[in-house]
């Protein structure tokens, strides 16, 4: 049986959903590159900067949203580059369409879910935009959830159906 470390997997360092301003909309960090919020933000505005500089590909970028990958120099670029794309095409899937920072803040549980699906700790586990769309769809519309599991938008769906089942009764 082979041997598997971390180490073997393609990984990446963080996946960055920014405005057209280069503000944060979704963001997430599998890497102690930068120890603080201040540093993050700094690298934020740093990547969303140089790509306006540069000739960078189109793909990140839909509407007002710009969509990054990163990941150490040893990573496979084609890898990095499929990430990107099944995180630009699924929550594209997900919004029906409407990729605009409104839409993206207004169902800003489900772009998360879809960062999760798509990266676990660094390590890349889906990027086809259909099968992470589904898994999203799937557990966003599953009210079998425990309340601990549940994101705040689902708490929150969930209280307001406990109480209008109270006050109907």
């Amino acid at each position: 049986m082979a041997d598997f470390s971390k180490e073997s997997c393609p990984s990446v360092k963080n996946i960055l959903l920014l405005d057209s301003e280069g503000k944060r909309v979704a963001v997430k960090y599998f890497s102690d590159d930068w120890p603080t919020n201040a540093s993050k933000l700094a690298y934020e505005k740093s990547v969303f900067t140089k790509t306006l500089k540069t000739n960078a590909r189109t793909e990140g970028f839909v509407h007002d949203l710009h969509f990054f990958v990163t990941a150490g120099d040893d990573e496979n670029e084609l890898i990095i580059a499929n990430v990107l794309q099944g995180f630009a095409d699924s929550v594209g899937l997900l919004l029906r369409g409407d990729v605009e920072k409104r839409t993206a803040l207004e169902n800003l549980d489900l772009i998360l879910l879809c960062i999760d699906e798509i990266i676990d700790g660094g390590i890349i586990l889906e990027t086809d935009a259909h099968t992470i769309a589904g898994k999203v769809a799937t557990n966003a519309v599953d009210g079998s959830v425990p309340f601990s599991e549940q994101t705040i938008s689902q708490a929150l769906a969930t209280a307001r159906e406990h109480l209008a089942r109270s006050l109907l009764k």
